[in-house]
């Protein structure tokens, strides 16, 4: 048994469609259906007639990731899918073998059927997991400090009888763990913030940033907040719209669909247009099925937005808060990829 990273596009373009349809999904879309491969020689003369411009270290590379997915990935084996639209990674497990589905998407047909246990917000992995996780390819194993137990520990699952038969492979799978900068600068920006900004203090960031942003804000006081940690409005006086009521949340637990709903009523009692909860821990499904039916007047942040919108705005902020959160703009070259 093993832990495989598979994304789901460079941009996460098809995590949702992977989630909604419970497979694994790797692009690739210029190659045909994968199933009548049986070496990995004849996987790498398709994609140099497929790709005639690639120099062969980037089909190698390609070829590395690609004969893992349709050939050693095994029916038990988990499949992490780190998320680029929320600050989770889905973990599933493997039921079955490559299939090639066209009904999908016309841009990703390569799929392993899945059985999603769930959603975990990525401060629930301990740092070195993340760097494994943050690897910039397709699909590679994680297996670095006893990956496989801790993550499978993690989610609840019984570790495989170790009398269970294994798969040989013919060749060992070696590729180029290229780490995927920017993913590990936020987990480590994330992990800072979840160690020094906690409960109010949690609650003063967010009211900074709003600052940052061009609001006026009013903080509630430590203590019972009446369901509002800050009100924010435009203007000298903070009268004008449009008008915010924001409830912070710091725990790494993701919000339930419970305080979407009480959060609409909250929003009304205090004269606000629209409202902001902001979840250091993330939303569950229905949490984020509930505020898309009102996407007008209700936003969410996770931990990944939070982030964002510090480095967004991060020399409008308060000196107070930058003291705290010292960072630093730099610049790196991406790798290249599929």
């Amino acid at each position: 048994m093993a832990v495989w990273l598979a994304r789901a596009g460079r941009d996460g373009e098809f995590e949702q469609l992977a989630l909604d349809n419970n497979v694994a999904i790797v692009q690739w879309s210029k190659l045909p259906d994968l199933s009548s491969i049986n070496t990995r020689e004849e996987l790498f003369l398709m994609l140099k007639s497929t790709y005639p411009s690639m120099i062969d270290k980037a089909l190698k590379n390609w070829e590395s990731q690609l004969w893992p997915f349709i050939k050693v990935i095994s029916k038990g084996d988990l499949i992490a899918l780190p998320l680029k639209r929320r600050a989770s990674i889905a973990i599933g497990e493997v039921t079955g073998d490559y299939v090639f589905r066209k009904d999908l998407s016309s841009e990703a047909g390569h799929t392993r059927p899945v059985k999603w246990i769930g959603e975990y917000p990525r401060t629930a992995f301990d740092q070195d997991l993340l760097y494994s996780l943050g690897a910039f390819m397709t699909v590679c194993r994680i297996e670095r400090n006893n990956a496989e137990d801790r993550i499978r520990a993690l989610v609840g699952k019984k570790l495989a009888d170790s009398t269970k038969s294994i798969t040989v492979v013919e060749a060992p799978i070696v590729v180029d763990e290229a780490p995927d900068f920017e993913q590990n600068a936020q987990d480590q920006i994330s992990r800072y913030i979840s160690q020094k900004f906690r409960g109010h203090s949690f609650a003063h960031l967010i009211s900074a940033i709003l600052q940052a942003q061009g609001y006026q804000v009013h903080e509630s006081p430590e203590g019972p907040d009446g369901g509002v940690d800050v009100i924010a409005g435009r203007g000298p006086l903070g009268f004008d719209p449009p008008r915010l009521a924001v409830q912070v949340k710091s725990s790494d637990s993701p919000v339930d669909v419970k305080i979407i709903r009480e959060m609409q009523g909250v929003m009304k009692n205090y004269g606000a247009e629209h409202s902001l909860v902001v979840s250091w821990g993330g939303f569950n499904k229905n949490a984020y099925k509930e505020a898309s039916r009102v996407p007008f007047s209700m936003k969410l942040w996770d931990a990944a937005d939070v982030v964002k919108m510090i480095q967004t705005c991060y020399e409008e902020l308060p000196e107070d808060i930058r003291a705290d959160l010292p960072l630093k703009r730099i610049w790196v070259l991406i790798p290249s990829e599929e």
